[in-house]
């Protein structure tokens, strides 16, 4: 059947939609650049749109404790291309971790909230308080776009109570409030007990000083934050109550207390790290291996403040760990997180995409 000429001249004038973008680039991988293992991605973009992707380089071997740095590639084109791998911070054979990124949009200024111990102390030592130090918390900052940082500064009697063991910052980023407020999700152990609290940190002058906020309920650490709507914080936690689910608790006072805890049944988790921002005006996105091991990176997204999760779009189908979201300068998602074919450790890769990929059916 021959199409009229009149159809087929419409035909040709339609807008031609750009096809929705998906691609992946490989950014640490296990055994190279002198490092045994990378672990613990965080990414963030600068006030100028710069793209910052750290991660933890554990030189002796994959355990979370030992000779650990803190690395750091930059890329200027919205993740097209990456810079050569950077020291952020290294303290000798000590372990210096949990990167925590959050940026300022008056001044640019970027803090980077860490935490350290001793390499030879492991997290159960420290619990039991039978190590030779603690876990203390640590501030490098960069006012150069992510360029050149300043040595880590200890900020631990700011932010750790005395009474408190364990301790970490992240991993993943921070947000800034509306009102300027700075907010670091975190997470603490109290003397005696085996049970995990998140809780925030929060500055009021740009990043320069920082104290503690609230603490959410027990069975919580890792967690990640964003301000709704209604200027109400929502925090959104690793737990381990035996639900496989992700822990959910709010705050309507700036992050200085938090609500009783729930539960989404439809974020399943397989008690593992997750990211959780605010994309565009309208929408929260979250990222976690979905399923109840440490396989199935997906992402989701939410256009109710997160009370319902009707999109979801697989990333890597096997082993897969740690995650960080970030909306792109140019309106992009950009996603960096842990992942491997028999293994969840043997790479951190930058997943860039946009949101007609994400919503395709």
């Amino acid at each position: 059947m021959t199409c009229p000429p009149a159809l087929l001249l419409c035909l040709l004038l339609l807008p031609t939609l750009p096809a929705a973008e998906f691609t992946q680039t490989e950014l640490f991988r296990s055994g190279e650049g002198g490092y045994h293992t990378y672990r613990i991605p965080a990414l963030v973009v600068t006030a100028k749109g710069t793209l910052l992707a750290f991660c933890e380089g554990r030189r002796g071997g994959g355990s979370d404790t030992g000779n650990i740095d803190i690395l750091l590639r930059r890329s200027l084109d919205n993740g097209r291309t990456w810079s050569p791998q950077q020291v952020v911070a290294d303290l000798g054979e000590d372990t210096i971790g949990n990167p925590a990124p959050v940026v300022d949009r008056k001044t640019g200024a970027i803090s980077l909230l860490l935490t350290r111990n001793p390499g030879k102390d492991t997290e159960r030592q420290i619990i039991a308080g039978t190590s030779s130090g603690t876990r203390t918390v640590w501030l490098s900052r960069s006012t150069d776009d992510g360029k050149t940082w300043t040595a880590p500064a200890d900020i631990t009697s700011s932010v750790k109570l005395p009474n408190w063991t364990w301790y970490a910052t992240g991993p993943g980023n921070g947000i800034q409030l509306r009102d300027g407020r700075l907010v670091v999700p975190c997470d603490h152990i109290v003397t005696g007990t085996n049970a995990y609290y998140s809780h925030v940190i929060v500055s009021d002058d740009g990043g320069l000083t920082w104290k503690l906020g609230g603490s959410a309920g027990d069975k919580t650490n890792e967690s990640a934050v964003v301000e709704l709507r209604d200027r109400s914080l929502l925090l959104n936690m690793r737990s381990y109550n035996q639900q496989n689910r992700r822990a959910l608790a709010t705050s309507r006072d700036r992050g200085a207390t938090w609500s009783s805890i729930s539960y989404d049944d439809a974020l399943v988790d397989p008690i593992c790290q997750a990211s959780l921002i605010r994309f565009r005006k309208d929408s929260l996105l979250f990222s976690n291996p979905a399923d109840t091991k440490r396989v199935r990176m997906t992402v989701k997204l939410s256009r109710d403040e997160g009370k319902t999760w009707p999109v979801a779009r697989l990333i890597h189908d096997g082993p897969a760990a740690y995650s960080s979201l970030a909306q792109l300068k140019d309106g992009r998602i950009g996603l960096l997180y842990e992942r491997g074919e028999k293994r969840a450790y043997e790479l951190i890769t930058f997943a860039r995409f946009d949101q007609r990929w994400l919503t395709a059916k």
